[in-house]
């Protein structure tokens, strides 16, 4: 079977994976942020990113490789004017390998990536020949999107659904970083929430299939305040969360039919929130190694595209 390498620099990670003989290898380093920060400047990540992709490269087991095509993100979404600078390191390498090696370069958008990295993980690649809701929840990203095969082989993405101002990530590693946890903060805080022996139900703001989120970080920070323990505020952010998806969810059905449901990104990882939409909807999520930003959408894209994946 012929190897496909992918390069993803998004934001706060830079990514590289190698599908060798059927097997997904990955390699990533997240971006340095600095403690009590919550993000980056654009700039600042593609430097970081020029500097850690050499690096991350060499984690690969590139001997014995027979790379047949390169995979790699371009843009955060597949519409008309999706644009971050740092994406365009991730570019100029993977154009470098694909002229080197001789190969096709096969360029999607990052939430594209996220969402195959999902149904490959899931054992779901099936799913692209089919009408499907796919969640992209993140740091910079919680949208629904209605994915249709497309000419290509693959699929195209209509948003369906997003969170008209705070994202679910922002809203986490804010409430993340005010509780004095490391950025980016979902790791950290689900492992405090899960230290709290209470559960939450909170009545999501929605409008349509859409969700406000920016609640949720006021009603943290009254809650520190107040004096309440670290381990509850925590729970209640993570519940909070859960309570927007699923009410996306459930109004994204009733609108569309029961389609089969996706989760992907970094967000969707948390236990908290799988468990309970799994049990719900049926739900497919990503293991945790490929719910955070990964190149391991890109590849498998790019596999789908040449015919090495079925």
């Amino acid at each position: 079977m012929p190897d496909v390498l992918g390069i993803d620099t998004s934001n706060y990670t830079t990514s590289a994976a190698l599908l060798k003989n059927g097997e997904m290898f990955q390699s990533k380093k997240l971006l340095p942020v600095r403690a009590g920060e919550r993000g980056l400047r654009q700039s600042d990540a593609v430097f970081h990113h020029a500097q850690q992709l050499p690096e991350v490269l060499e984690h690969l087991p590139f001997a014995g490789a027979d790379i047949a095509s390169v995979g790699v993100s371009n843009r955060p979404r597949s519409m008309e004017g999706s644009y971050m600078p740092c994406f365009l390191v991730g570019v100029a390498a993977a154009e470098t390998a694909a002229l080197s090696l001789g190969v096709p370069l096969r360029e999607f958008s990052h939430q594209q990536g996220h969402i195959a990295a999902a149904l490959y993980s899931a054992g779901k690649l099936s799913l692209v020949r089919e009408r499907f809701l796919a969640f992209h929840v993140s740091g910079g990203t919680t949208e629904a999107v209605l994915c249709r095969p497309d000419r290509s082989g693959l699929f195209s993405t209509e948003i369906a659904a997003r969170s008209l101002d705070l994202k679910a990530g922002q809203a986490v590693d804010r409430v993340g970083v005010m509780l004095g946890l490391p950025f980016p903060a979902g790791p950290a805080l689900e492992k405090l929430a899960l230290q709290c022996g209470k559960t939450f139900r909170v009545r999501p703001c929605l409008r349509g299939c859409d969700c406000s989120l920016s609640g949720v970080e006021n009603r943290c920070r009254a809650m520190a305040d107040s004096g309440a323990p670290k381990e509850e505020i925590a729970a209640y952010c993570l519940f909070s969360v859960l309570a927007a998806l699923d009410g996306m969810a459930s109004a994204l059905r009733e609108k569309h039919g029961d389609l089969p449901v996706v989760f992907a990104g970094g967000v969707a990882g948390n236990s908290i929130i799988r468990k309970s939409l799994e049990a719900k909807y049926g739900a497919f999520f990503a293991e945790p190694r490929f719910s955070s930003d990964n190149a391991a959408g890109a590849a498998v894209l790019a596999a789908l595209r040449e015919g090495i994946l079925p």
